[in-house]
């Protein structure tokens, strides 16, 4: 409130400077890629001799079921490598798709993918896991020059393709994003990615989290950063929210904060959040009809199946209304689960949940829930991931970033001047 106060007075005195939101805290400084590991360049693991052998049993493998192959090439991925195959004129691809085991065996593989055909190109993919994999370092994704340059609102760099680009989405298009994946399949690792990546291109001002953790301790390293990015109830002491009840009030209060934004837009005659702030910015609106500068909000749950368990319908009710709602006034949902079964993940919640990721889950049955389709049973594990967003599959390998890492980056943040108090 004092910040609105100190407005009024700049704006009768200069009315035509634009307001600076970031102005409160202007000696921030954005963390530095020094604070992460350099695990120095990778190099691809195959060699030529393998790749050679391994097209040679592969056309081999198809011609004994009289199967003719027009052409074949190699796409060497960090940890997956994709043959694409040109059937001859004539051959039913159903066949191919039949023989996935038969060309496993052949390899000696831990077991293929076939991606039969490639959208967009005439061409029958196969997915072979190399036998040594290769590291994506969180420094190399965070440190390439697409994440550098993107001017996206909530940029999220996951990790590296197949084809070894970096893979960056925006979470405020995406608008929500369910994740999950069997225990230790990296989806802890791929939460905190999420976080490094907002942390490294936000200010303090532009973005608030509110974190729930009913495993207590998965998200708790987060505590470093209240006073910067984390919001909070007026009544809770801890910035991270544990306990259940707290959680479903949390919720509420979410959603009562998501009906006074849709006010306040109706007043503006705004349709989003981003031409809202903009006509802030410009003082175009009066902090005096309790007009603010409004931060996106990301609210990270990390284990969905333990509060639907203990709360069920209380839970569910205000996140399919925020789903559904929020992404106009920028509040944003990473939804975290184990157990993709259908009692987690509800229809109503699904439905409100374009993109998903899932890193390797246990069945078949599980992976048709998450991503209606089968596949994410057949990844290697340990971060290989796919990443769905509409009807494409992205086979995305996630990278790395380990606790110690993600301490250093908290403290660095934590020890520069804070708010006086959490959002």
């Amino acid at each position: 409130i004092a910040a609105v106060a100190d407005e009024d007075e700049d704006a009768d005195v200069m009315p035509n400077v634009n307001y600076d939101p970031t102005l409160d805290l202007s000696r921030y400084q954005f963390p530095t890629l020094e604070l992460l590991n350099d695990y120095g360049v990778a190099k691809a693991q195959v060699t030529k001799e393998e790749l050679e052998a391994n097209k040679d049993r592969i056309v081999e493998t198809l011609g004994h079921y009289s199967i003719a192959i027009a052409s074949i090439k190699a796409t060497i991925g960090p940890t997956v490598t994709l043959y694409e195959i040109v059937p001859e004129a004539g051959i039913r691809i159903s066949k191919i798709k039949s023989l996935e085991d038969d060309i496993a065996l052949s390899l000696a593989a831990l077991g293929i993918r076939i991606i039969a055909p490639i959208p967009g190109k005439g061409t029958i993919g196969i997915e072979v896991p190399n036998t040594k994999k290769e590291m994506v370092s969180i420094r190399s994704v965070l440190g390439s020059e697409k994440f550098a340059r993107s001017e996206m609102d909530l940029p999220v760099a996951f990790g590296r393709t197949i084809t070894n680009e970096v893979f960056v989405a925006d979470l405020a298009k995406m608008p929500h994003l369910l994740m999950a994946g069997a225990t230790g399949q990296g989806k802890s690792v791929g939460l905190n990615v999420i976080l490094a990546s907002l942390l490294y291109k936000r200010h303090p001002a532009q973005l608030k989290f509110v974190l729930v953790d009913p495993k207590k301790v998965e998200l708790s390293i987060f505590n470093k950063i209240e006073r910067h990015f984390l919001a909070k109830l007026p009544d809770v002491e801890e910035p991270i929210i544990t306990d259940t009840k707290k959680v479903v009030h949390t919720l509420n209060s979410l959603c009562m904060e998501m009906d006074r934004r849709y006010d306040l837009l109706k007043e503006a005659g705004c349709r989003n959040l981003k031409e809202y702030n903009a006509k802030f910015v410009e003082r175009r609106l009066n902090p005096k009809k309790g007009h603010r500068f409004m931060p996106f909000i990301v609210l990270v749950i990390d284990e969905l199946a333990d509060l639907m368990m203990t709360a069920g319908k209380e839970v569910e009710q205000p996140i399919a209304r925020l789903a559904q709602l929020a992404r106009a006034i920028g509040i944003h949902l990473i939804v975290a689960t184990q157990r993709p079964s259908v009692n987690v993940i509800t229809g109503i919640i699904k439905a409100n949940f374009p993109c998903r990721i899932s890193f390797k889950v246990t069945s078949k049955i599980d992976s048709r829930t998450i991503l209606d389709t089968g596949g994410a049973d057949q990844l290697i594990g340990q971060g290989d991931m796919l990443f769905s967003a509409g009807s494409d599959l992205i086979r995305v390998q996630c990278a790395f970033i380990d606790t110690p890492e993600v301490d250093r980056l908290c403290d660095y943040i934590g020890e520069q001047q804070g708010y006086a108090d959490a959002y």
